[in-house]
């Protein structure tokens, strides 16, 4: 089925604001070509779920803003400096110089696999608040026509879970359109848990993202996705890894084939998904279209290294359209 129509709220002319604001912890990202404990070099980035995102939509050409708290440190000083570089908006991120950046370490292990560990416990990024999202909403003018969130985010602590619920809770109000990516992580909490901060949110999501096996922990029925639409949800788009993704809607059921590209990294290629998705969501474009830019993202992260660092930007979403080894002129 192709040619849907567009579910959610149409562009609204927000002034001063922006296209997309999201919320998270960005952390400073070591990077080791073979396991930690042999040593050997170490190279240096950032990476967040959110911040991958907001990376993705502007190299597309949206405006987009992160609203994070990273430490009083040269690796926050590098994830700001990072994010400007990028054409992030930084006006709500915070410093906070009681706390440490939090740090990810990525180590190669076998093959395409890598090991991640995560350094954030008492981390900057833990501190985010309710009060570092208010402002995103404070007026008319700033209000954005999509809200970002995460289940990252909401499962860092009692905090940064508060911020999620308030911004979607604004965003609701305001009339902004939110997408939910449920990027469940058992480090950092229990399915209970997470089930009991998210699930509650359902009926103020617009867009649902989620893999397979996430599906469980926003419902427990047999068929989850209708349980999803029935509790509110406009649009669920399930990922499926290899095999690419469908996005339900009230018109029906679309899937997409992941593009065939060589496996280098797959880390970070469901934030690329979700750039890609909601890129297209804010040109307004068909479900087709929105699918089809979404597994191209994602096909982009799967085949560089890193998290972010080969996203595309717009005049380059056609290169994979090109036979493999060819030199574009």
């Amino acid at each position: 089925m192709t040619g849907f129509a567009l579910t959610p709220n149409p562009p609204l002319d927000r002034g001063s604001g922006v296209d997309v604001v999201t919320l998270g912890e960005t952390m400073a990202a070591f990077r080791a070509a073979t396991p930690l404990r042999l040593g050997g070099t170490v190279g240096l980035s950032v990476a967040g779920a959110e911040s991958n995102v907001a990376i993705g939509l502007a190299r597309l050409g949206h405006s987009v803003r992160w609203i994070g708290v990273t430490g009083a440190d040269e690796l926050g000083e590098l994830v700001r400096r990072t994010l400007r570089a990028e054409g992030v908006d930084l006006s709500l991120a915070r410093i906070d110089p009681g706390a440490p950046t939090g740090l990810i370490l990525f180590e190669a292990r076998i093959g395409d696999i890598s090991r991640v560990s995560y350094y954030r416990t008492g981390s900057a990024g833990s501190r985010l608040g309710p009060k570092d999202v208010a402002p995103a909403f404070a007026e008319p003018a700033r209000v954005p026509r999509i809200l970002h969130v995460t289940g990252i985010t909401a499962g860092l602590g009692e905090r940064p879970c508060a911020a999620v619920g308030a911004a979607v809770d604004a965003a609701r109000a305001a009339g902004a359109l939110v997408c939910l990516d449920v990027n469940y992580r058992h480090r950092l909490w229990p399915v209970d848990r997470a089930a009991l901060a998210l699930r509650p949110l359902l009926p103020s999501v617009d867009l649902l993202v989620a893999s397979d096996d996430e599906l469980s922990v926003l419902s427990d029925d047999p068929d989850p996705v209708t349980a999803l639409r029935a509790a509110g949800v406009s649009e669920v788009v399930v990922k499926h890894g290899g095999q690419g993704a469908t996005m339900h809607t009230a018109q029906g059921s679309l899937h997409r084939p992941a593009r065939t590209v060589p496996v280098v990294d797959a880390v970070g290629a469901g934030d690329a998904f979700v750039a890609g998705l909601l890129s297209a969501t804010l040109d307004q474009l068909d479900v087709s279209g929105r699918l089809d830019r979404a597994v191209t993202t994602g096909a982009f992260a799967v085949a560089s290294s890193g998290d972010w660092e080969g996203l595309p930007n717009r005049a380059e979403l056609s290169l994979l359209d090109h036979a493999p080894g060819t030199a574009v002129r």
